[in-house]
């Protein structure tokens, strides 16, 4: 039987087509609920002190994700091919900003892996601390375990994707449910923090609000996660916009509802002063084992977020070497789906970011990176709608161009901010972006050499 008959089976160089909106709720819910929403609302709550202002925060947060979904949501079915950003930016921009964008993308993605990796390292020793030790050794045996998984095929990895994903979301929710059953506080003593100043004059409130709204917007990260599978979904024209929207609602009210959870559960002290309040909330409400519960679920969404980070890196890799920015053997793709040589070479960078100890600083580095992709698919979005009116677009942003302007004008605040507040990694972001363009040439002429 054919591949184009047996759907199961890749043809040679392609990737398959087998996913739906079911998977494309998973990966956004994986790609974005991850460890940051258990540890942020300690930080917004310190900055801004009062529940109207943390609501507004949190709430413009889910406006931002919402309207940069709309927009690039219009994007993935006008051009639904594996690569993500690099791919509007090539078709906007041209070659070189393409690679640029793709480049920063795969190596932040690669970055966050190694991080995700000690980190679920950590929890699993913090789970099962008799039995396990030597955390980076952990750490990799964790990416080769995702690696083995995901060489499968894309069914596996997808059907993985949707269960933990799905049970994270389940989690939160009965955890969201449980606390408004309870009326009763029991907040530990000792734990609590002192009194929290929320700003007072205009000034003082805008300020709290900019600083709290970018870790806001780093929690929200991950709305845009099916993008890259625009190219394997079954029907992306319907399936995507649905799948999208649906699932950055569901963030949204996952996150609203938490926070309301744990200003009614916890003092605006204790919350303010908490690195993870969500545990302290639970232990408030469950007793001692609530932190013991939410260490199991952080770990389990770390699992979520690591597993979509798998299947989106090597997708980046497959799209840029199909078209020449790399190397032509990472075109590869095994009969079940799966890019295979470009999932190895993820692997490989992975691990040797998490034994050399240097994910740590590279993490901080690529931080300014995200939000440079997100401008530049406002970008493209708006060049596109000028250059090429008659382009197939199934789905057109609604509220363009506002929509799309106003999340590319928060962009760029943020952008700023990041510029003012962590000055020394910007620069030096901003210097493995002017080095990207050496690197361009490089990999033109290497994915130019026979057999390469």
């Amino acid at each position: 039987m054919t591949a184009t008959l047996n759907p199961t089976v890749a043809e040679k160089g392609k990737l398959l087509r087998i996913l739906g909106v079911s998977f494309g709720i998973a990966v956004t819910l994986g790609g974005t609920i991850g460890i940051g929403i258990l540890r942020t609302p300690g930080t917004v709550a310190a900055q801004l002190g009062s529940v109207i202002l943390i609501a507004a925060a949190w709430t413009l947060g889910g406006i931002y994700a919402l309207f940069a979904t709309i927009s690039v949501a219009e994007l993935a079915t006008a051009l639904p091919q594996a690569g993500g950003w690099y791919v509007y930016a090539r078709r906007a921009f041209g070659d070189y900003a393409a690679f640029s964008i793709g480049w920063i993308n795969w190596f932040s993605y690669c970055t966050a892996t190694a991080a995700i990796s000690i980190a679920m390292a950590e929890y699993a020793a913090a789970l099962a601390s008799p039995f396990f030790h030597h955390i980076r050794l952990i750490a990799v045996a964790l990416v080769v375990l995702f690696t083995l998984l995901h060489a499968r095929g894309l069914r596996l990895g997808s059907r993985s994707q949707e269960l933990v994903s799905f049970a994270v979301a389940l989690g939160l929710a009965l955890l969201i449910a449980a606390a408004f059953a309870f009326e009763g506080r029991n907040v530990p003593q000792q734990v609590a923090g002192s009194a929290v100043q929320s700003p007072s004059t205009i000034a003082e409130i805008l300020v709290a609000f900019a600083l709290s709204f970018q870790s806001v917007i780093f929690t929200y990260d991950g709305w845009y996660g099916a993008i890259y599978f625009s190219e394997e979904d079954k029907d992306p024209s319907r399936n995507l916009p649905r799948a999208m929207i649906s699932a950055v609602i569901l963030i949204i009210v996952i996150y609203l509802l938490l926070n309301l959870l744990l200003v009614r559960v916890l003092p605006m002290s204790q919350l303010a002063a908490s690195t993870l309040p969500v545990s302290d909330a639970a232990q408030s409400i469950f007793g001692v084992n609530g932190g013991k519960v939410i260490t199991a679920l952080a770990f389990v969404s770390l699992v979520s977020v690591t597993n979509a980070g798998f299947m989106m890196t090597p997708r980046i890799l497959y799209g840029m070497s199909r078209d020449g920015f790399f190397l032509r053997r990472a075109t590869t793709v095994n009969r079940r789906g799966t890019p295979i040589n470009a999932l190895l070479i993820c692997t490989v960078v992975e691990i040797l970011l998490i034994m050399s100890g240097t994910f740590e600083k590279l993490l901080a580095v690529t931080a300014f990176f995200w939000v440079v992709m997100y401008s530049s698919g406002f970008a493209s979005l708006i060049a596109l709608r000028q250059r090429e009116p008659e382009l197939p677009r199934p789905f057109r942003a609604w509220g363009y161009p506002w929509t799309t302007i106003v999340v590319l004008f928060l962009s760029f605040v943020f952008l700023v901010g990041v510029l003012i507040s962590d000055t020394a990694n910007s620069i030096y972001a901003l210097v493995v972006l002017a080095l990207s363009y050496p690197a361009y040439r490089f990999m033109r002429l290497m994915s130019a050499s026979p057999g390469i």
